[in-house]
């Protein structure tokens, strides 16, 4: 496709043809308003990398252990203070209960975040990982994000390593991408009081690499950023995964301003989400895969962002409840997102954390569950 701004389109051929951009041409790319031209870009550079003729999605569950937090986001609509009458710590048995209804309906994995507890200490992390496993040794536990796991070194006097290397041997396979927002702290600054860092955020990431193991990477904007910040972000993820190889993929996401401390902040559009998603996919190329945010922009701009970059529609996400107490909630069916993806003319396939398909049978297991759900995940859905 021809570019309307000319400007942009050196850059554009250079990353078409595998070469890396620079941090002055990525912000020309999200300064510019040629949107077609660089979807355009990120759809080759997405069909390059995955010339497979699938597309995939995941089947899990966002379990959300506790929402009482130490820290203090004003972007954020789920977290309680520790005196909130509020707050919650889920029931041990509800939440191996919410495994089993996940393993049920195909699911083998599950996303596990909370908030900054200001008393557990990591035995009690330690045994969660070992309930869920002894119960479910095949679901994969991708759990605690950066910030939990730095504000876990401070509650415990532990160094990240420990906490890391323990916290693996109770069965802890995997790590989102969580609490990154914009990895600037200006901007973290001015978001949150008492959340990690920037350079704790990707040192949790980097020590958790070099133990062996995987993790994503995200990134929320659209609230105080600059343009220049967002590319500062994909700079320090691209970085790190040049050091270490351990990021899996990338996802972004705008912020959800209802309900939240920054509800005077309006809230930005679709055309903004496919650049900056397009962007990514132009920037990171070192990172496989970039993931569709369907959960906060719906079914239609989630499935155009598989024509903008990503490969890949994310998690049929059978419980969401951040995203939903800021006022966004889109809940899609799995033959919702299979569709979504067959209509583009791709196979629609089931893959785990690692992103390897998942066996026939367990697909199989998944689609025939969404045809004839269990009574207590209908009620979530509605």
């Amino acid at each position: 496709m021809t570019a309307k701004d000319t400007s942009i389109r050196p850059i554009l051929d250079k990353a078409i043809a595998g070469e890396r951009i620079s941090a002055d041409e990525g912000l020309k790319l999200l300064q510019s308003h040629d949107l077609a031209a660089i979807g355009s870009a990120a759809d080759q550079v997405s069909r390059r990398m995955h010339p497979e003729p699938y597309r995939t999605y995941n089947v899990d569950r966002n379990i959300n252990y506790t929402n009482i937090c130490t820290a203090v986001c004003h972007f954020c609509a789920f977290y309680r203070g520790p005196k909130s009458d509020e707050g919650y710590v889920l029931p041990r048995e509800e939440l191996l209960k919410k495994v089993e209804e996940t393993v049920a309906v195909g699911g083998n994995q599950i996303l596990m975040q909370g908030g900054l507890h200001p008393k557990f200490k990591l035995d009690w992390y330690e045994e969660l990982l070992r309930d869920i496993k002894s119960s479910f040794p095949d679901v994969n536990v991708h759990g605690f994000s950066p910030p939990e796991l730095h504000h876990f070194t401070k509650v415990n006097n532990l160094s990240i390593e420990e906490v890391l290397t323990r916290l693996k041997a109770a069965g802890l396979g995997s790590i989102p991408g969580g609490g990154a927002e914009i990895l600037v702290d200006r901007v973290r600054n001015e978001l949150t009081r008492g959340k990690v860092m920037s350079d704790d955020w990707l040192n949790v990431m980097r020590v958790w690499h070099k133990l062996g193991g995987i993790s994503t990477a995200t990134m929320m904007f659209g609230h105080v950023e600059t343009l220049a910040e967002r590319i500062e972000h994909l700079q320090r993820v691209r970085d790190l995964q040049d050091e270490t190889g351990g990021f899996t993929a990338f996802i972004c996401w705008t912020f959800q301003p209802d309900n939240t401390d920054l509800s005077h902040v309006p809230a930005v559009g679709s055309f903004e989400y496919l650049k900056t998603q397009a962007v990514s996919r132009l920037y990171l190329d070192n990172v496989p895969s970039i993931q569709s945010s369907w959960v906060t922009q719906g079914l239609k701009i989630g499935q155009l962002a598989m024509l903008f970059g990503a490969n890949d529609m994310g998690s049929l996400m059978i419980e969401e409840n951040v995203v939903a107490e800021a006022g966004t909630v889109h809940y899609l069916s799995l033959q919702q997102i299979r569709d979504a993806i067959e209509e583009l003319g791709f196979e629609a396939r089931q893959r785990d954390v690692f992103y390897q398909l998942v066996s026939p049978e367990l697909e199989r297991k998944a689609i025939e569950a969404c045809h004839n759900p269990p009574q207590e995940l209908v009620q979530l859905s509605v």
